[in-house]
């Protein structure tokens, strides 16, 4: 290569990881079509895929109801429980026409899927975690036939692959002012929220259900005053544990919208997001570092120092986040109303003492014990070793106390010891030096 050349790439690729470094926190829209990503163009292997092989195998059936059409049965099979349900009323998802207070969308998950549905909507709808590729969308159509397939949607990624996103396709969170009719007040703002968000700025177009003490939330009120949105009556939404004065309930599969399943998946989402982000920066990181070896004649796994902080910084992220290190804390006791937290915490796995990483503490926080449940995933367990090999080290650091840094200071010794315990016990991956 002409040696102006060669430096002309190492500027652009210089530039580029400079650029990602700064803006982990999804300003910076990732491209797709990167060679070390290729979303549109690489299959998906997801909780979608694998039940769409098997309804078109003929090994599972899907049965349509008349009321709910396949919401119930792509439930079953995919293992999502009906206690995660949170309604939505603010028109804020392609079905807007059809969603308002009278008639919210319906939203289900699990660890590896979320799925929405409205009444008398025409599809149901399914984001799913590929361990790789990051949240792919689907649809299903509404209409009774043989074998029904989920049909793969890229046009959703108009709204799901954004800053708010963290600049990958990924899941969205968001808390608005809502009209009576469930039109946001954009001019208002709107919050994109996860465990991080005060809790006065959550749930705003949510129907929420659960007690809460004296803390408020903006679920369950309307901005009457379009000139004053801030001056939402939040309290006449607090601690309601009862919707039927406020949406026909008999027409969904739960009459629940409980406050502890919007907790879990508000930390999820964005979880699920920045396990995607790190997976993608590391694969960009190495494939651009690739590029500039060859120019310089350097030997190829040669990574250079400007890919390592590169590296380093989307980790420390996962893992600040990871380790809840900034989270809002709770004032007052939370109690759900639908059994989601009973149901979430029975799944372990448990150690020889018998704890997990899914009991609930609800009164300081939001977890018993501040390490995500989100590291048993296939996403995390997928993600390029470099990148978890990395986190492993950060995290055994951490958990012994070698790490006394300030980001990490809200984790006392005793969560320390639980984590590293717990870990141990349960992760089987763990490098031989957490024992």
């Amino acid at each position: 290569m002409p040696k102006r050349a060669c430096l002309a790439l190492l500027c652009l690729l210089a530039a580029g990881a400079f650029k990602l470094a700064a803006d982990l926190d999804g300003s910076w829209v990732v491209p797709l079509d990167h060679p070390s990503i290729g979303y549109m163009k690489k299959p998906a292997h997801d909780a979608i895929t694998r039940l769409n092989e098997r309804v078109a195998k003929g090994e599972v059936t899907l049965p349509f109801d008349d009321h709910f059409g396949y919401l119930p049965a792509v439930l079953r099979e995919l293992h999502v429980p009906l206690s995660s349900q949170v309604l939505v009323f603010s028109k804020t998802s392609f079905q807007a026409p059809r969603i308002s207070p009278h008639n919210p969308r319906a939203l289900y998950f699990n660890d590896e899927v979320s799925i929405g549905w409205v009444p008398g909507g025409e599809v149901v709808e399914a984001a799913a975690v590929d361990p790789t590729l990051g949240v792919v969308f689907y649809t299903l159509d509404q209409e009774k036939v043989a074998k029904p397939i989920m049909d793969r949607r890229g046009d959703c990624l108009q709204c799901h692959h954004s800053g708010g996103t963290l600049g990958v396709p990924g899941l969205v969170v968001r808390s608005v002012f809502p009209e009576r009719s469930g039109m946001p007040l954009f001019h208002a703002g709107t919050f994109l929220t996860d465990d991080r968000s005060p809790m006065k700025e959550r749930w705003g177009g949510w129907f929420v259900t659960g007690t809460h003490g004296s803390q408020l939330h903006m679920g369950n009120v309307f901005a009457e005053d379009k000139e004053k949105p801030n001056d939402m009556d939040l309290t006449k939404g607090a601690n309601v544990t009862d919707l039927k004065s406020r949406v026909d309930t008999s027409a969904y599969l739960s009459p629940h919208s409980d406050i502890v399943s919007l907790l879990v998946l508000e930390h999820q989402a964005y979880m699920t997001n920045l396990i995607t982000r790190v997976g993608y920066e590391v694969n960009m990181a190495v494939h651009d570092q690739q590029a500039i070896n060859v120019a310089l004649g350097s030997p190829p796994d040669d990574l250079g120092e400007s890919t390592t902080r590169r590296i380093s910084n989307a980790t420390d992220t996962l893992l600040r986040y990871m380790l809840f290190t900034e989270e809002s804390p709770l004032r007052d006791t939370v109690k759900g109303t639908s059994g989601f937290a009973e149901e979430f915490a029975k799944q372990g796995p448990w150690d020889a003492k018998g704890r997990s990483l899914r009991q609930f503490d609800l009164q300081r926080r939001t977890f018993r014990y501040p390490c995500s449940y989100m590291i048993y995933s296939e996403a995390f367990d997928r993600l390029p070793s470099l990148a978890r090999d990395r986190i492993y080290r950060r995290l055994w650091e951490v958990v012994t106390g070698k790490d006394t840094t300030k980001a990490f200071a809200r984790l006392t010794a005793e969560d320390r010891t639980a984590i590293r315990e717990i870990l141990t016990d349960t992760k089987h991956d763990l490098p031989a030096y957490w024992q």
